[in-house]
Order: structure tokens, then sequence, then C-alpha cells
């Protein structure tokens, strides 16, 4: 595995660049093993960034206002800042601001879709090429939310309402029955639930069922992920990688909604699984979240871009 990548910081003047798995700062080291690296660094910290209260609204680009999507949601949300508001160096710079001397950027995923080519077979397809950049925090700037007349980011409010509104307009829900634990049983297409009076507050209640609606998504009258219906044992990889996907799936629900996903723990046990099975397979990261945001997507009612998750801004620098 490669070494951890340094983190770029104000005192470097090179410019806004996007970097792919080919460019990289150091060799060999591809743009799925840097990110994996950082995430890996977060739950040796003590916290899986898909476990971590978020502080804000859904992170977002100052100059587009769009919400990042897919593993950015976790790269940037759990950093902990009190502005939910993300820009380039470059993008500072023509706002009349700075950035604080000393503070250090965080990576930003995207999708470069190459030119369309033919294969042996005659058949066209289109290269995509995970990249990232860098970019800052609001707070970590000078110059730029005084002008523009913007403070912290309030802290999401709960809203038991808006859980409720989300479950009841899922598109093609699954069959829901009352059971003494949470699950979802791909054969019947059935979400198993117990009492919400059962659970310690309406919040863990929520959660739980986000939990295994992002499940259900996967079934083949739905969005159709590839091995959701035929999962292997406790433990194996089909089935953790599942396990992450409705983990993700579910804080994206729990951070539009401002409800704490009260029903994670950040055990050593589990970090310790996760620690190892990222430095094996670092690509687990970005599908898990890309199919997370597309569940999350589906179980909102929105229309599901058709590109990979992870979206960027790499234009707007």
């Amino acid at each position: 595995m490669a070494t951890p990548i340094v983190s770029q910081s104000v005192r470097s003047s090179v410019p806004y660049s996007p970097v792919s798995e080919s460019s990289t700062l150091r060799p060999r080291a591809s743009v799925y093993e840097i990110v994996a690296e950082r995430v890996i660094k977060q739950m040796e910290a003590g916290v899986a960034p898909w476990r971590k209260p978020w502080r804000t609204e859904m992170p977002c680009n100052l100059l587009s206002q769009k919400p990042y999507r897919g593993l950015n949601v976790f790269l940037l949300a759990s950093q902990g800042y009190a502005s939910r508001y993300w820009l380039t160096f470059n993008q500072a710079n023509k706002l009349g601001g700075r950035i604080k001397q000393g503070e250090h950027s965080s990576l930003v995923t995207f999708w470069h879709i190459g030119e369309e080519k033919a294969d042996a077979d005659g058949k066209r397809t289109r290269p995509f090429l995970l990249r990232y950049y860098r970019v800052f925090n609001l707070c970590q700037t000078v110059g730029i939310a005084e002008k523009l007349g913007l403070g912290e980011s309030p802290r999401p409010v709960a809203s038991i309402e808006q859980c409720e509104a989300i479950v009841a307009g899922m598109p093609n829900a699954p069959r829901m029955e009352q059971s003494s634990a949470a699950w979802y049983r791909p054969f019947t297409d059935t979400v198993g639930m117990p009492a919400r009076g059962l659970f310690t507050s309406a919040e863990e209640y929520y959660s739980t069922l986000f939990h295994e609606l992002t499940h259900s998504t996967g079934h083949s009258s739905r969005i159709g992920r590839e091995g959701i219906e035929i999962l292997k044992t406790f433990g194996s990889e089909s089935y953790s990688k599942e396990e992450l996907v409705a983990e993700m799936g579910a804080a994206m629900l729990c951070g539009v909604t401002g409800i704490a996903p009260a029903t994670l723990q950040n055990s050593a046990a589990y970090l310790k699984t996760w620690i190892e099975r990222l430095k094996s397979d670092s690509r687990l990261l970005v599908s898990a979240a890309s199919a997370a945001q597309k569940a999350a997507d589906y179980i909102r009612g929105e229309s599901a871009n058709d590109a990979p998750a992870s979206d960027g801004e790499p234009h707007a620098n």
C-alpha cells in the first residue's frame, strides 16, 4: 500500500489541477488508494466517516451551489467544519478572499469521461477515469464569508415529518412486515421492522428503516444491485459490500432529514474490520458510495444520475 499523501497547504503556489490515477503526486498510487488512505486515517482515529453525525446540511460548492455526491459527501461532511460550503484555491482568489495560513485542503473526487473509442469487436465505449482535486471549507478562508454575508451554516434540524414523508413517498416500495428484528428479505421483497415504540427514539427507528430500505433498492424491480438476491454468507465480500452500501445510504438519508444515525456505533472491532477490508480493496469505497447515492436518490423519488457518483466541480476553478 502506498504511503499517505501530504495535504496541499496554502503555502503552495501550485494552481488548481485535477489529478488522475495516471498523474498523482506519488508514483504508482491510484486515486482509489489515495482516497482509501484518507478514510483509513479517519478510521484509525476512531470514527468511520459514514458513521459520523454531520454538523451542517449537505456539503456543496459555494459558487455552483450544487451539493456534492457519492463518496464526496462523507469525505467533506466528516471534516467537522461549521459551514456546508466548499471552494477551490482559485475560487477563493476570484472571490477576493484567501485561504488562512497553514490550512490544508480536502479531496473531492470526480469522473473524467474520455473520448469514445471502438474496441476490437467494434463496440464503442467511453473510458471513465477517477480523478480528484482539492477544496477548502469556507471556515478556512478570510474575506469571503463577510463579503457574501455568510456565517456558520445552521445545524440540520431533525424532521421526523420529513422522515415519514420519504418513507411514504418511496416509489415501488417493498412490502412492510412487523417483526422482532430489522431485516430485508430479497426473495419476498419484504422489509421487517419492530414496532416504532420499541426503539429508544424516533430517530433510531428511522435510521434503522433507512438502512433496510437501502437494501431493498437492490431488488431487480428497482435499481437492481448485482448479488442482492443471492447474498453469500455473513462476512463474505458480497455481504460486506452490501452492508456498506446500506450504511452509507442510510447515513445520506439521515443527513438530509437532520436526524442522528442513532443506531451506529464505532467499535474497535468494527473499525478494524473495515480498515483491513479497505487496505485489501481500495476501490470498495468509491463503488459502495456510488451505489448508496443511487439508492438514496431512488428512495427519495429523485432522478438517478446515470453517470458514476462522486461528482465534483472540476470545471469550476
